[in-house]
């Protein structure tokens, strides 16, 4: 570790250095500033408390002032994050035992949850307000997010160049960090880097509007980008066409769901999202998952009722 540390090193001290030495430049900006992010909370809660002071009773008062302010998912993930460092304090001698050890996760209610995607019945009266013009713009991310699942950062980053139209595809390759003042920036993950088949009416409309336009320049970025923005106009749209209103991300859910209930298997179905891992899907689309099993059932009980 960077300075000395012992058990007088107060946690928050501790917590901060670990974060340096084990977490700077081996995780992406974001998951980074969650770390930062814990130990801001850390500093609020328990400025003073000292690694040898740091007993069971007290890591569990401190998830309990956590959890006065968050949600318990929340509380989970702070839990987490503050465990790796407090274990390799374990392993280094400055703390005598776990103190995470049977930790009970705590959190307030969870907030009555917005309405995350759509049926295809209402993405189809939301494609039909759109007003598709000769330049790419909103309209045409709010489609082309519909039909291929993408992340908001995925479509911002594609160029004219990442588009085989022969082959009816488009490359992910790349995003654009709208959230630091933009510019290209790898993919997620390495799942993320894949290739989306596109159907024949996409690549259509698609092949008018990229003639003219520079193979490098992404096609939405004009300027300073605001996922707020983009959300706004979906709004709008989602509005006209009487549907509940969702996010641009709240597109790539509905755009997996319509695949689980058209009976795409999961395994396809995290492939074209560039989801890390099936358990992703799995967890992110349980709602879905759960449905199908219950159609599932019936249709099992019909089909064994006629062996007789």
């Amino acid at each position: 570790m960077v300075g000395t540390i012992n058990g007088d090193t107060l946690l928050c001290t501790y917590y901060a250095q670990w974060i340096q030495v084990y977490k700077a430049g081996a995780i992406r900006d974001v998951t980074m500033k969650k770390y930062e992010l814990s130990l801001n909370w850390l500093k609020k809660l328990a400025p003073k408390l000292k690694l040898r002071e740091l007993d069971r009773t007290e890591y569990q008062r401190l998830i309990n002032g956590y959890a006065e302010a968050h949600e318990r998912q929340t509380t989970m993930d702070f839990h987490h994050q503050l465990k790796g460092a407090i274990l390799d304090a374990v392993d280094e001698g400055l703390i005598e035992r776990d103190p995470t050890r049977k930790v009970i996760i705590k959190g307030r209610r969870p907030r009555r949850k917005k309405v995350k995607y759509l049926n295809q019945f209402e993405l189809h009266a939301i494609l039909e307000d759109l007003q598709l013009g000769d330049s790419p713009d909103w309209d045409w991310l709010i489609l082309l997010v519909a039909k291929t699942g993408l992340r908001f950062s995925e479509a911002l980053g594609l160029t004219p160049a990442d588009f085989d139209l022969a082959h009816q595809t488009l490359e992910v390759n790349k995003t654009w960090d709208y959230k630091n003042g933009g510019g290209f920036v790898p993919t997620k993950n390495a799942s993320s880097v894949r290739k989306v088949q596109m159907d024949w009416q996409l690549t259509m409309q698609l092949a008018s509007l990229l003639k003219e336009l520079q193979p490098d320049k992404p096609l939405f970025v004009h300027g300073k980008v605001y996922n707020s923005t983009a959300n706004g106009v979906l709004a709008r749209h989602c509005r006209n066409a009487g549907t509940p209103v969702i996010s641009v991300h709240g597109l790539r859910h509905t755009h997996a769901s319509i695949l689980l209930f058209a009976g795409v298997s999961i395994a396809s179905v995290s492939k074209r999202l560039g989801h890390a891992s099936m358990n992703t899907t799995q967890e992110t689309y349980l709602h879905v998952i759960r449905e199908l099993e219950n159609k599932d059932v019936d249709i099992i009980m019909r089909a064994i009722s006629t062996l007789m």
